[in-house]
């Protein structure tokens, strides 16, 4: 899969863009607050929907046009075919998205197009809380079978609606609470079991691609393990629901689920988290950003676009080189604001400054 042409529309800084994208490497070179990242934003936004960001809609219009709103557009070439993907984004009101005019929904739109974005912020896999590993795993299964996109969705709309009613009950369980509790407890346990065995089969898979790619970023085999972290045994989270019930009443809370689970990564034998140094965890980051990227591959059967985010800034010339060896695809696009490795291979350089970008000879 590649990205051949990319328009914006007062998306971010940029009030009109239209930029034309080779096959291979194609640099986005500019100081920082110029609008790169922007551009790695707008292309993962067409392909999934959704920032990486985490950021609300109305943040992805430019500044003075909220009336408006913002578009993107990007011209792709999927499985031999030409795919144009379009996003209105609106301040107020919903958002439309098309796929060659068509309407889709995210569901009809994920695994289409995949992408991988490698960022900095990445090292919060390593030393953020338990939410960012989840989000990072269901971020992957959503791509890899959309269907557990929905299962995701399902599984928050359900404990939005469990925890109202718990706080209702100020601790007092009454026969008609209990009786819809339990009616709530099935439909989590439903969901829950669904999404807890696609996480653990994910870890499982990554595990081994993990350690690999670690290898080939750090020039040096070195255990590495991943460890799916459950708040439940598999296969008895309605009987869980049972037996926090009383706990759960007085939280006003949801106290086991998938909500609740982790992932543990462990480096030759100790927590990455607490033990490993700031090169290492770096390195760790991107080995699960790589070992997804793989995934996805060997899921949808494409090479997925590649979006750096300025990943070389905090390693070293033999990481970076590490990390120049392990990341192939059919088309990359990377941002820099300094100095890249040496030896590296690009087909086009393009300067972004203040919503402009030039593609120098």
């Amino acid at each position: 899969m590649r990205l051949q042409h990319l328009w914006l529309a007062d998306f971010r800084n940029y009030s009109q863009l239209e930029l034309e994208f080779p096959v291979g490497t194609s640099l986005l070179v500019g100081s920082n607050g110029e609008g790169k990242t922007n551009l790695l934003e707008a292309v993962y936004y067409l392909a999934t929907m959704t920032s990486f960001r985490v950021t609300p809609t109305e943040a992805l219009i430019r500044t003075g046009a909220e009336a408006t709103g913002a578009v993107a557009r990007g011209e792709m070439r999927v499985d031999q075919r030409e795919v144009l993907f379009e996003a209105s984004l609106r301040s107020t009101g919903r958002s439309q998205f098309q796929v060659n005019r068509q309407k889709v929904r995210r569901r009809d739109l994920l695994g289409l197009a995949p992408v991988s974005i490698f960022m900095p912020d990445d090292l919060v896999l390593l030393k953020g809380g338990p939410g960012e590993r989840r989000r990072f795993l269901d971020t992957a299964l959503s791509q890899i079978d959309p269907r557990l996109d929905v299962a995701r969705s399902d599984l928050e709309s359900i404990l939005r609606q469990r925890n109202a009613l718990l706080r209702q009950t100020g601790g007092h369980l009454g026969s008609d609470i209990a009786v819809t509790l339990d009616v709530w407890d099935d439909k989590l346990a439903d969901v829950g079991e669904r999404l807890a065995a696609a996480r653990r089969s994910l870890v499982a898979e990554l595990s081994v691609g993990v350690a690999s790619a670690y290898g080939e970023i750090a020039g040096r085999t070195t255990p590495v393990e991943l460890d799916y972290e459950s708040t439940w045994p598999e296969g008895e989270l309605k009987e869980m629901l049972g037996q926090v019930r009383t706990e759960d009443l007085r939280r006003g809370a949801t106290t086991v689920g998938p909500h609740r689970d982790d992932m543990a990564v462990v480096l030759d034998g100790r927590p990455a988290r607490t033990h490993a140094s700031q090169g290492e965890q770096r390195s760790l980051a991107l080995a699960l950003r790589l070992a997804v990227h793989r995934e996805l591959e060997k899921a949808t059967g494409q090479s997925p676009l590649l979006l750096l985010d300025d990943v070389f800034s905090e390693l070293d010339p033999d990481r970076s080189r590490g990390v120049l060896g392990a990341l192939q695809s059919e088309q990359t696009l990377l941002t820099t604001a300094g100095a890249l490795p040496g030896d590296i291979d690009y087909s086009a350089r393009f300067r972004v400054s203040a919503g402009r970008v030039v593609r120098e000879e």
